[in-house]
């Protein structure tokens, strides 16, 4: 297991062991507290949690070295793991606002709504304070590995901390102005389950964009253009073609050369261009030139 794998996984845990204390206390709270938004609320946390096993499932396969079956290496399967987290992310927010949905029409028809007990106020911020920790130290191991699915993992730890804060406004506003105004709790669910269904649908979409083979933005295009032909021997660049495989990007593109140069002379040439790229992109980067006569 290299260090990359062993942080990924180090940081994975710490998430999985905050999350399991959560459940339990959230799930106790929500019960013991009688708060449908703190049962909600560990249902949430619990989809955190699975989210945590397929990122340890996921990325041990994506870190397999290339094999006749994945010349490419597996890094796609990383990739695949950042998709099922944000899919796991839209199916908790959808079940989120339909729980509160369901609970302000019980309200409206004139059904009196449980007031939370203090249990469930006092977990809803132990929940906050530990899962913006948790985020704060999950992202900056994931940009410091360069890997989606921490990084999407971290995310999913922030949208928990921000339907915790939705919890506790609609908690606080049950036990504390009155009968009438515990249609808050559904209504602060309903709420935060929106940003939770929009953080899912952002994580989800480049990695998308990615398994259908889309090209990298027109920026990094053009970057890759200008480093080529600014290797000496390198008249012109054609045929780019871009696409992401996990954490690293495959290049393929045309290098015009003077036709007079020895094969020796091109391949020397191209190998400038390789190493050029390799530099700025990654040296795990797949690079691939065609050498050809300038007309």
């Amino acid at each position: 297991m290299d260090n990359r794998e062993k942080i990924i996984y180090r940081t994975t845990l710490i998430g999985t062991a905050v999350n399991a204390v959560l459940i339990v206390l959230k799930f106790l709270a929500g019960f013991v507290g009688r708060s449908s938004a703190m049962v909600a609320d560990a249902v949430h946390s619990l989809s955190d949690f699975v989210t945590d096993v397929i990122v340890l499932v996921f990325v041990k396969i994506a870190s397999k070295p290339r094999d006749k079956s994945h010349e490419y290496g597996h890094g796609k399967f990383e990739t695949l793991a950042t998709v099922i987290i944000g899919l796991i992310l839209v199916i908790a927010g959808i079940g989120l606002m339909i729980n509160g949905i369901q609970l302000v029409i019980k309200s409206l028809n004139g059904e009196c709504l449980p007031r939370p007990g203090m249990i469930a106020l006092i977990i809803a911020v132990v929940s906050i304070v530990s899962k913006e920790w948790l985020y704060h130290f999950t992202a900056r191991k994931g940009h410091e590995v360069n890997s989606q699915a921490v990084i999407a993992n971290a995310w999913h730890h922030r949208s928990d901390a921000i339907s915790s804060i939705g919890t506790l406004i609609g908690i606080a506003g049950a036990m504390f102005l009155g009968e009438r105004w515990r249609i808050l709790d559904p209504i602060a669910a309903i709420v935060v389950s929106l940003f939770i269904i929009k953080s899912g649908y952002d994580i989800m979409k480049p990695c998308i964009e990615e398994l259908l083979e889309a090209s990298l933005p027109e920026e990094q295009q053009d970057e890759i253009m200008k480093i080529v032909t600014s290797v000496p021997g390198i008249k012109n660049v054609h045929n780019l073609r871009t696409r992401r495989i996990g954490n690293g990007i495959a290049i393929d593109l045309h290098a015009k050369m003077d036709g007079n140069l020895s094969l020796s002379a091109a391949h020397a040439i191209a190998t400038l261009a390789e190493k050029a790229l390799k530099q700025r992109f990654g040296s795990d980067t797949f690079v691939n030139i065609h050498m050809e006569p300038a007309i």
